[in-house]
């Protein structure tokens, strides 16, 4: 049996290393420890003696692999091997894999009699064993071949015409993808208009590359045993108009250019995103990856190295659309299911494997050629809009490149509001700027239509794009004034600039003012009906925004801001200013505060888990974790009670599955109660205690649950990948995760019914309430409140304002009878009677 050896300077780090590594596979491996030295006073340090005797301790003619930490750690090995005799020096290797991940896969792989070299590799490729663990990946990436063809294989064909207003841009493409390899046949699209070459359907940059635009006619083929099958999947996204409406959710907007002579420290650019901006500026410098090429002699040891490093950029970028679909919405962060899939393309990967095995370069160096080819290959399109998704493949290309590299992810912290200024933004960098913080963006590249603008537009920071490279020699602090409506930005500005721009400003903000003046008044249809409209907020920044926006209380309170990205739990005291804040800025409005919904997906740091989950959407979160954390639960209980004196405080539970759950957390509920009663501390002992309604279990002891608690709140988010059984995160099965599927619908109206029947109150607080063409749908089925990001509440608000509700009712009744998404909103389309 191989054994392992853990090197370190500190001893409890390598008895933890140990422990961990010897659970993985209940002690089958010899695992041995050389770490410290015998100095009470000052413990860290190696001792070349103690890991000569712990290889010893463990050595087997199979081998001893051996991981170390830096520094003297490497050398006391080096020294150790020495004293062996020469011909077991033979057989120790020492391995420069990261300590803690590489222990782990170097153990599993032993404990499955792979042999030294295998060993060797897979804690190399650590993070590709974790990811594997997780269920990341369902099948090494580089056993991917395209299908073939023979003789007994049917072969079926179809031509289709695209009718999507950008063609087979970024996210229909994914969705192309996505289906085409849900196949075992071969798929291959050609564009016949343009007269392209077939290309392979399970590639996202061949099919990109196409250059698909509106009106273009594809010739689409499909051989082997489920042909019929796969085209009539492919037929079926051309007919569905792959789901999207052909209205640009967030186009370039038709800036009015004024016609002025340039003044001092004018520059001039392309107008981005609307909006003044005064502030000092900031460069942001993305960490330059510096790569040399060079000769190896385990390419298998590289492509494993590829593997584990693309593993750890689709975690991170599914990270990225999670939060951004908090804050930019599910549609806008669907740019980054592009990226995931971009990871899973077989022609690049076979690609940069080639190369890697027949060049015997490092992996680093056959990435970025390959990478390189296929950005190059869009700059060439003739179609500008295709050319700038080079922005998506340079972005994700990059973040694996930096995970090979070992570097850090580069972070914008802030201390004061600026103008960011750069050479350009990729769309993760974009999708992560704070608004309150960034006021403005001016680079020397880009454009009006690229990711990065359509997410600065979306956020609502002003963006002038594509200005002289001078302004890249400002120093930092330098005052720069910018209009992302007529594409100019001025470097230090006289007064009467700053006075203009401080009226335009102002013109801008009165506009604005006065398109939500409506959204201060009550939601009311037609014919008299009032639906309360509430706000999905996650910080104090967000009310404040939302109750300028018209919002009538906060329908859902995230409360996982306060405790992610630290190091600890927040305590008491800190949780209760942040809900006494937020409760201040409503005024008395409601406040529906949810209960920490971590775990599975959305880990914290400092909460050791001790297993991995493979489906963390099904696994242990939400009310689950709570109740198995009762420290962190009855500290947020006892902050959230605290905070309620003197205002209208709601408690919401999430993730409830079963009414056992139910009672358990409001007997916990009533034990901090008594407590804080038992210290003379005030509460609001009528507190409402609500439910999130995602899970569909939920759905169906809906009647039970309703005697349980004072209201619902249905989640659509969480319930639409529940009922289709489909992760929202996964771009082979997101286009299933419709909440205007009549299968979501029908679970609403159960959830409605079942809680009007009890006498409770029910709203809705997933991304559908803010779409205001299901806004008919959801008055017809009877819900009492709209909660949606705060920036939705005017158009939700006019929306009501221009229905009724027995028109709605009847759009809602037949809504439930179709048999697709696609056919409720045709529906929609052609129901809503238009305002008189």
């Amino acid at each position: 049996m191989i054994g392992i050896v853990i090197v370190s300077h500190s001893k409890q780090l390598a008895l933890g290393v140990r422990e961990l590594a010897a659970q993985m596979v209940q002690g089958q491996v010899p695992i041995a420890v050389a770490a410290g030295i015998e100095d009470p006073e000052n413990p860290l340090g190696t001792d070349p003696i103690q890991v000569y005797e712990a290889i010893a301790s463990v050595f087997s003619d199979d081998g001893v692999l051996v991981l170390m930490d830096l520094g003297s750690a490497l050398l006391s090995a080096e020294m150790a091997i020495e004293f062996l005799p020469e011909a077991q020096q033979q057989k120790v290797y020492l391995c420069e894999a990261p300590l803690v991940e590489g222990a782990i896969a170097a153990v599993v792989a032993a404990a499955a009699g792979r042999d030294i070299h295998q060993v060797m590799a897979e804690a190399r490729g650590a993070l590709l064993a974790k990811a594997t663990q997780l269920g990341v990946i369902s099948r090494p990436l580089s056993t991917i071949t395209p299908a073939t063809t023979n003789v007994e294989s049917p072969t079926r064909e179809i031509r289709l015409i695209v009718s999507n207003r950008l063609g087979l841009h970024a996210r229909p493409a994914a969705q192309f993808v996505a289906t085409a390899a849900r196949f075992q046949s071969q798929i291959l699209v050609r564009n016949l208009t343009r007269n392209t070459e077939l290309v392979r359907g399970d590639s996202i940059n061949q099919v990109t590359t196409l250059g698909v635009r509106q009106g273009h006619e594809l010739l689409i083929t499909a051989t082997g045993s489920d042909a019929d099958e796969a085209i009539a999947a492919l037929q079926t996204l051309f007919a569905n108009n792959f789901g999207e409406d052909n209205v640009a959710l967030n186009s370039p907007p038709a800036f009015h250019h004024e016609v002025t002579p340039a003044t001092h420290g004018e520059l001039s650019g392309i107008a981005a995103s609307p909006g003044i901006a005064i502030a000092p500026v900031v460069h942001y410098q993305p960490t330059h990856i510096s790569i040399t090429e060079y000769h190896v002699d385990d390419p298998d040891a590289e492509w494993q190295r590829v593997q584990a490093a693309i593993n750890t950029a689709r975690q991170e970028i599914q990270a990225i659309f999670s939060q951004a679909s908090l804050q930019i919405g599910d549609a806008e962060a669907a740019i980054f299911d592009a990226q995931l899939l971009f990871l899973e393309d077989p022609v690049l990967l076979e690609a940069a494997h080639q190369r890697i095995l027949e060049n015997h370069i490092n992996a680093e160096a056959a990435w970025q050629a390959v990478v390189d080819e296929v950005a190059t290959s869009y700059r060439t399109l003739e179609d500008s809009y295709l050319q700038e998704r080079v922005d998506d493949v340079v972005d994700v290309g990059q973040r694996v490149l930096r995970l090979l590299a070992g570097n850090a992810a580069a972070n914008l912290h802030l201390e004061s509001p600026a103008i960011l200024v750069a050479t350009d933004l990729t769309p993760s960098d974009t999708a992560g700027l704070d608004p309150t913080k960034v006021l403005g963006i001016c680079t020397t590249s880009g454009s009006a239509t690229s990711h990065s603008a359509i997410i600065a537009r979306t956020l609502g920071i002003p963006a002038v794009l594509g200005v002289d490279a001078q302004v890249l020699h400002l120093a930092d602090g330098t005052l720069m004034a910018l209009d992302g409506e007529s594409g100019r930005a001025w470097v230090e500005p006289e007064s009467h600039i700053l006075d203009l721009l401080a009226v335009k400003q102002s013109a801008w903000q009165t506009a604005q003012q006065e398109a939500r003046a409506t959204a201060h008044q009550p939601a009311i249809t037609r014919d008299g009906r009032q639906v309360s409209v509430f706000a999905n907020i996650g910080s104090i920044n967000d009310v404040q925004v939302a109750v300028a926006s018209g919002a009538e209380g906060v329908g859902l309170l995230r409360t996982e801001f306060l405790y992610l990205d630290r190091t600890s739990a927040p305590t008491e005291e800190e949780q209760l200013a942040v809900y006494q804040a937020i409760a201040q800025v409503l005024d008395n409005r409601p406040l529906i505060i949810r209960t920490l919904d971590v775990g599975g997906d959305k880990p914290l740091p400092y909460i050791r888990v001790g297993f991995p989950e493979a489906n963390p959407f099904l696994g242990w979160r939400g009310i689950r974790f709570c109740l198995d954390h009762l420290d962190l639960f009855k500290t947020q209980l006892r902050a959230i009670l605290r905070a309620s004196v003197g205002h209208q405080i709601k408690i919401m539970l999430p993730m409830i599955a079963t009414v056992t759950e139910v009672r358990a957390a409001k007997a916990i509920l009533s034990e901090v109660q008594a407590e804080l009663n038992q210290a003379g501390i005030s509460f609001d002992a009528a507190m409402k205690v609500g439910i999130m309604v995602e899970v569909p279990s939920a759905v169906a002891i809906a009647d039970q649950l309703a005697t349980e608690v004072d209201f619902f709140s249905i989640g659509t988010n969480d319930l639409s990948q529940y009922v289709m059984a489909s992760d929202r995160t996964n771009p082979r099965v997101a286009n299933l995760v419709d909440a205007l599927h009549p299968a979501v619908l029908r679970m609403v109206q159960q959830t409605i019914q079942a809680a009007h029947t009890a006498g409770i109150s029910v709203g809705l607080c997933g991304e559908l309430a803010a779409d205001t063409l299901a806004t008919p749908i959801l008055l017809g089925l009877g819900l009492d409140e709209l909660s949606v990001n705060p920036q939705g509440i005017p158009g939700v608000k006019q929306a009501i304002a221009r229905l009724s509700i027995v028109e709605s009712e009847a759009i809602a009744a037949s809504a439930l009878q179709q048999d697709s998404a696609v056919h409720v909103r045709e529906l929609i389309s052609t129901s809503i009677t238009p305002p008189a």
